[in-house]
């Protein structure tokens, strides 16, 4: 098919528009009214009106009507034979639409008259049509992802993803820091989930492991001299999945030789701000809690601040209270905790039991609710009433802030099982009350994690986050008897309940590390096989330093209002770790476990039916 006399390409220099096509379908506009244009893409809709043939086509940019011109019998035949998802190149003139436009696509305006019609390629019947109201299972838009990702909200999705990227490496690489690729393959390291091994046919045997982060690497480049790196790294991690969460996910990573923490949130903040303005989206700065503020005012480490609602201890109101609950709770030791709901009065009777059950699913006994009543009737109402004293009730009222029609939730226990039980309540009442927008970003940092956390069932201690990160000067003491009690130079960016990534000062001197490891249980020995490589770098004059890692998957689910990661992934992997489109994992080949001399025993039952049948 020859090409017609054009104009210069509508769409700059992209090598996109360029020999096939000169015009993308989604950018014409009545502006482009007589002007020549050559399009490519996909058949999305075809309506036959005998001597007249409309084709919606689509490409990355949107959609276009193409009708082929009175005299062009040629285009018109060829036309006739399209049928949804066949490829194909369009040549015509841009023209204003006589009838029938279309006020919901920017492109409503004007038609494409076709003089020439080329069918590309033919295709099949799909299993599902890829728009954005498809009815189809995820699972079978997963097998066929290419189709799904020819969905116009996924290819902006796409689009939102690599401005959103490429908007973050500006920003970092004019901050001074240097993009530096770190390996793949390289020594398995306890770092809190378990490994993905790679097996060496070199040395059989041994194995490789898929970076959980690159955290080792990072440090070694600052004590290298880098003073400054970054990089969209790729990182792996054989653990349960959730909606937040893929065995392989990209992270904004980062690290800075001479810093403090607020030299790590000032970069910080300035890529998300870069991040959230690519999406046409404005923030504002994130507030600042310490992990202890946090859990007794939110019961949680990422808090969703998008809404009020904060806790507070009215433990000592109640110490002398005739409230068998509240008596019992104060007898062990135990705290009690509320917060109070703006309106929430107006809850049902079956509200306020999906709340209690809420309060039980996260380990409380029970919810105690009280309703503020409205001015001339009773003070206040629900069965705790007859139970408490008239001066209990307006002191807690008062110190929960709770006003006419609002509702009273309290809850008793230990302080982490009061925290999660009024958290989960609080998040419900939330969402009751349409606090939560998707549109509307709410950003904390949180810092000075604890150092270890210990296992309830083993007292094992455990790192809180990683083995790198630097104890609070003022804590280093009690390391040797209360090690919980350390705080660590620790900080998390959390945004509308979601934890964004997380970051430390890091661990700068060889003797401290050492000590960290010890109180690990791991000993002199034991640290020197899984991190020799590493205590020999501290040991060379490595330079105070900090970073972050951000997760890049996570921050683009919230950009695009997304409620399950695999809604930003061009290729994600499904709960059960499988992709479907590719059908991995899958078995291999005896020849290939030979040459790696690994032996399967017992052998799949897939593998065990195949040597049967041959």
């Amino acid at each position: 098919m020859s090409s017609p006399s054009r104009l210069e390409p509508l769409t700059g220099a992209s090598p996109l528009v360029g020999t096939l096509r000169s015009a993308w379908c989604g950018e014409l506009r009545p502006a482009h009214d007589g002007r020549e244009v050559d399009l490519c893409g996909w058949v999305a809709g075809v309506r036959d009106l005998g001597g007249l043939v409309f084709i919606d086509l689509r490409d990355r940019s949107g959609l276009v009507q193409v009708v082929a011109e009175p005299d062009a019998a040629e285009a018109l035949g060829v036309m006739r034979e399209a049928r949804h998802e066949f490829c194909v190149r369009v040549g015509g003139r841009v023209s204003m639409r006589n009838g029938g436009v279309n006020r919901d696509l920017p492109t409503g305006e004007i038609e494409v008259r076709a003089t020439r019609f080329e069918l590309l390629s033919e295709s099949a019947v799909p299993p599902f049509l890829p728009d954005d109201e498809v009815k189809a299972s995820e699972e079978l838009r997963l097998k066929h992802r290419y189709l799904d990702l020819r969905r116009p909200k996924m290819q902006r999705t796409l689009a939102l993803r690599h401005r959103v990227f490429q908007a973050g490496r500006r920003f970092l690489s004019d901050a001074g820091l240097l993009e530096i690729e770190t390996p793949i393959l390289f020594k398995s390291t306890p770092e809190g989930a378990r490994d993905y091994l790679v097996p060496s046919r070199v040395s059989p045997g041994t194995f490789y492991a898929l970076p959980q982060s690159p955290q080792i690497l990072k440090q070694v480049l600052m004590v290298s001299g880098c003073e400054g790196y970054f990089q969209m790294a790729r990182c792996f991690r054989d653990e349960d999945l959730r909606a937040n969460r893929q065995p392989e996910f990209t992270q904004m990573d980062l690290e800075m030789a001479f810093c403090v923490e607020e030299d790590v949130f000032r970069v910080t903040e300035g890529f998300v701000r870069a991040a959230w303005t690519a999406a046409g989206v404005e923030i504002a700065a994130p507030v600042r809690l310490t992990y202890a503020e946090a859990m007794a005012q939110y019961g949680s480490d990422k808090p969703d601040l998008r809404f009020g609602m904060r806790f507070e201890d009215v433990t000592s109101v109640l110490n002398d209270s005739a409230f068998p609950v509240v008596a019992k709770a104060a007898e062990k030791g135990e705290v009690v905790r509320g917060f109070a709901v703006p309106k929430g009065g107006a809850f049902s009777r079956k509200d306020l039991d999906t709340l209690t059950e809420s309060a039980r699913a996260a380990g409380a006994k029970g919810l105690v609710w009280l309703k503020v009543a409205a001015e001339g009737t009773e003070p206040y109402a629900g069965p705790a009433t007859k139970q408490m004293s008239l001066g209990e009730l307006e002191t807690v009222s008062r110190m929960l802030h709770a006003g006419p029609g609002d509702l009273m939730l309290l809850v008793t226990g230990r302080p982490s099982v009061a925290g999660a039980a009024l958290s989960a309540c609080r998040l419900w009442c939330g969402d009751k009350l349409s606090l939560r927008p998707r549109d509307r970003f709410a950003f904390a940092w949180v810092r000075d994690f604890p150092l270890y956390e210990r296992d309830e069932k083993t007292g094992a201690l455990y790192p809180a986050h990683h083995p790198f990160c630097m104890p609070r000067e003022e804590d280093l003491h009690r390391l040797a008897d209360d090690p919980t009690a350390v705080r660590a130079r620790t900080y998390d960016l959390v945004c509308n309940g979601e934890e964004l990534g997380s970051g430390s000062i890091r661990i700068h001197r060889q003797d401290v590390q050492s000590m960290v490891f010890r109180r690990l249980g791991l000993s002199d020995e034991e640290a020197r096989e899984k991190f020799g490589f590493f205590l020999q770098a501290l040991s060379m004059g490595a330079p105070p330093h900090g970073g972050i890692a951000l997760g890049m998957d996570r921050i683009l689910m919230l950009i695009a209002g997304e409620e399950n990661i695999r809604d930003v992934l061009a290729f994600p992997k499904t709960a059960s770790a499988a992709d479907l489109m590719a059908s991995a994992p899958s078995p291999v080949s005896d020849a290939q476990l030979k040459e790696l001399r690994i032996a399967l025993d017992p052998p799949p039952a897939a593998r065990a039916e195949r040597e049967q049948g041959s």
